[in-house]
């Protein structure tokens, strides 16, 4: 996979990092925030990062350096990308999310191939041209906005974002702005980390083809780092932290099986797996596939709020807190009941029942405190929160949906009259 500069990468490549700039400003001695804005542009985004790798501090508005780095990895990588070289795939990760390198796609060289030959003005703007920001530094076409007859207004549609996507992205901010950071993963995932990193047995029957899809081709993917695997095997074979474990042999081949994510538990097992910030708050919007008899309120594919909580001082009062506070505050749902409930991997375990007008009590908010038999063999000893909501059916009382299809409906008629949500 190749990798080319945006346009600020250009800039930051050309004129430094906001970081190492700001850095460098502070090399000097201590400044007050006016001050060192004078000096250093993006001081925003300079903040963020120099903070994050605790490189300055910020105390009654003054700035302060505490450590002067020996090397810029990003800077350094974004000179690698420029002159064609390979680059590690955790700093590209990093360029990617800061919007500083794109991926050369298949996608993305047709469109810019296309704008070459159209001589780089853009007469038709299209997805792919927004999506891969090829628009930007070109040229558009004139249009002419006098129009020669009058129209119907009766007949002109507004456009609008499809309702339940709108509702998703809503969501998502609003977990932003509560302090949450977004996880990700691949949607085809290895049974390893949907089941086994979960302390889930093999011989489950939620592992059974019936219970969940499988791949036919390719059918197996890879194991990760050895030692979170030998901790997972011992967790099943005999036990950790006090448990005896299932009492069967463990099988790799079994683990490295894939199948489409039945649950968006698997990216909390991965997050808790890559060393995240204690305290820290995750969530993920995620799309799982089961097998399932479709109807009002269930569907084959879904999505799932997934999330955790990792803090020494949390509690399981905590956690009926947090799932109340996302039931009435995100969705404004009033009648809320909560009953003792068995997951493999949470313990205590909770599920929590919204009120609909149309369909009663419905199952939406199942959550617990992560065993210490999954948390350990990935490296952490503390509590851990743990949910997966059904957001789809908390998105039918926000939406005043009867039937989940609809969320996913191609009636634009239905759509039209949707209102839009805040």
């Amino acid at each position: 996979m190749k990798y080319k500069l945006t346009e600020e990468g250009k800039e930051y490549l050309k004129k430094g990092l906001p970081e190492k700039n700001l850095v460098k400003t502070l090399k000097e001695g201590p400044l007050s925030l006016k001050e060192t804005k004078k000096k250093n542009k993006n001081l925003s985004i300079a903040l963020q990062w120099t903070k994050k790798k605790n490189w300055v501090k910020l105390e009654k508005n003054i700035l302060t350096l505490i450590k002067y780095p020996e090397k810029f990895p990003e800077e350094d990588a974004l000179r690698k990308i420029h002159e064609g070289k390979e680059v590690e795939e955790s700093i590209l990760k990093i360029l990617i999310e800061r919007k500083l390198i794109w991926k050369i796609t298949e996608v993305y060289k047709k469109t810019e191939e296309a704008l070459i030959k159209a001589g780089n003005v853009i007469d038709e703007l299209t997805h792919n041209i927004i999506r891969t920001g090829l628009w930007k530094n070109r040229k558009f076409r004139p249009v002419d906005l006098q129009l020669k007859k009058k129209l119907d207004k009766s007949k002109i549609k507004a456009g609008k974002a499809q309702t339940y996507n709108y509702f998703l992205m809503q969501v998502r901010k609003k977990l932003v702005e509560m302090g949450f950071k977004e996880m990700t993963g691949p949607i085809i995932e290895t049974e390893f980390w949907n089941f086994d990193a979960l302390f889930q047995p093999q011989n489950h029957p939620a592992r059974d083809w019936t219970m969940t899809y499988q791949l036919k081709k390719p059918k197996h993917g890879k194991l990760p780092d050895k030692k979170i695997v030998e901790n997972v095997k011992k967790a099943h074979e005999v036990g950790i932290a006090g448990s005896i474990g299932w009492q069967y042999k463990w099988n790799p081949k079994k683990a490295m099986q894939l199948v489409p994510r039945a649950h968006g538990t698997c990216l909390s097992a991965r997050t808790l797996a890559s060393k995240p910030e204690i305290p820290g708050k995750y969530f993920a919007i995620t799309r799982c596939y089961r097998p399932d008899i479709i109807d009002a309120t269930h569907a084959i594919e879904f999505n799932q709020l997934e999330g955790i909580v990792i803090d020494e001082s949390v509690t399981f009062k905590s956690l009926v807190g947090l799932l109340k506070l996302f039931a009435r505050e995100i969705i404004g749902v009033e009648k809320i009941k909560f009953v003792p409930a068995y997951f493999p991997f949470t313990e205590p375990s909770i599920e929590g029942f919204v009120y609909h007008p149309k369909l009663g009590w419905i199952e939406a908010l199942p959550g617990g405190i992560f065993r210490p038999e999954l948390t350990k063999p990935l490296g952490i000893d503390i509590p851990v929160l743990a949910w997966g909501i059904g957001i789809d059916r908390l998105a039918m009382f926000k939406l005043g949906v009867s039937d989940i299809r609809y969320l996913f409906a191609r009636n634009l008629e239905w759509l039209r009259k949707q209102k839009v949500i805040s």
